[in-house]
């Protein structure tokens, strides 16, 4: 087989089911497993992705409203890879390559006749059955259902342990800065999982646009900034457009130490098999007395004025 994954958790998910060596085009965003760094690139933003959040939002709906992709596919990349397999996703146009544009492409040029696996990842049940998905389009089916069986067992065991505490605070996930966007899709679910109440967000449903006074209002216990697409150090250079607000200083979960900075790149917002850790930092950060996985200082950090 010959694989091209245009999606940074559908490339996770191809080397975990033991396809790695059969991939031989990548997205710009697909990073990990490391190796894949070494493979053709086949996508590239439409917009520059230096700037500050606002900026970036700025040119992502400028695009948009156009009604065009903001992510461009090679087609004579991929006709020269020859691909048998081809991943994208039908969810969201701003997270990956969307299906309208391979499939435009494989019309338009690509030789090989490829088939196309579209995933659409809403939900931790559509992560799950997106493995299924990849793993009946690579002909591997019990291996994907064993990867799925593993993945849930391992994560039903930090749920049910984080549900039995009986503290759950109160978590504000934010997963933009300027302008703000809470948290949704899996997050909801994980913030359940981990043994913490989401105030907002809905399981299953794309991430609400949110705004600073509703989350003042809120009071979270704790809250975590994880932007889509940032890791640590990027979200860092903005942190204080949220510390700089004169109500902040005041705000329960500064008090108590309670805010966090977390990798929106790498974790929460990949909805591949690294969702696993990605409970796993939230159980961390919730219920740091109870566990203790060794995430902190490299998936998420605490976060202070001074830090």
């Amino acid at each position: 087989m010959r694989i091209v994954s245009l999606i940074a958790s559908s490339t996770e998910i191809v080397h975990a089911l033991g396809f790695g060596d059969q991939m031989v085009g990548r997205s710009h965003e697909c990073d990990f497993p490391t190796q894949v760094k070494e493979l053709p690139v086949c996508t590239g933003p439409k917009f520059k992705t230096d700037g500050t959040s606002y900026e970036i939002d700025q040119r992502v709906k400028e695009i948009v409203q156009e009604s065009l992709s903001v992510y461009r596919v090679d087609a004579a990349i991929l006709d020269e890879l020859e691909p048998t397999h081809i991943i994208t996703q039908a969810q969201c146009e701003v997270c990956a390559v969307s299906l309208k544009d391979v499939e435009e492409a494989a019309c338009q040029i690509i030789s090989s006749n490829p088939q196309i696996i579209s995933l659409q990842p809403d939900s931790l049940a559509d992560i799950f059955e997106d493995v299924r998905r990849i793993a009946k389009g690579l002909g591997v089916v019990p291996v994907g259902e064993m990867m799925v069986e593993q993945l849930k067992g391992r994560m039903e065991v930090v749920a049910q342990k984080a549900r039995a505490l009986p503290n759950k605070p109160r978590v504000a996930l934010v997963e933009w800065i300027e302008p703000m966007m809470a948290g949704g899709n899996w997050m909801p679910e994980l913030i359940d999982m981990a043994g913490g109440i989401n105030l907002f967000g809905e399981a299953g449903k794309h991430s609400p646009w949110m705004n600073w006074e509703d989350l003042v209002a809120a009071e979270p216990d704790i809250i975590i900034v994880s932007p889509c697409g940032f890791d640590i150090d990027r979200t860092m250079q903005e942190m204080h457009l949220i510390s700089d607000r004169k109500e902040y200083a005041g705000l329960l979960a500064v008090k108590n130490g309670k805010v966090f900075v977390a990798d929106g790149n790498q974790y929460f917002n990949r909805p591949g098999p690294r969702v696993l850790e990605s409970l796993e930092m939230l159980a961390e950060m919730l219920h740091p007395e109870e566990f203790k996985f060794a995430h902190e200082g490299v998936g998420w950090i605490r976060y202070s004025v001074s830090t």
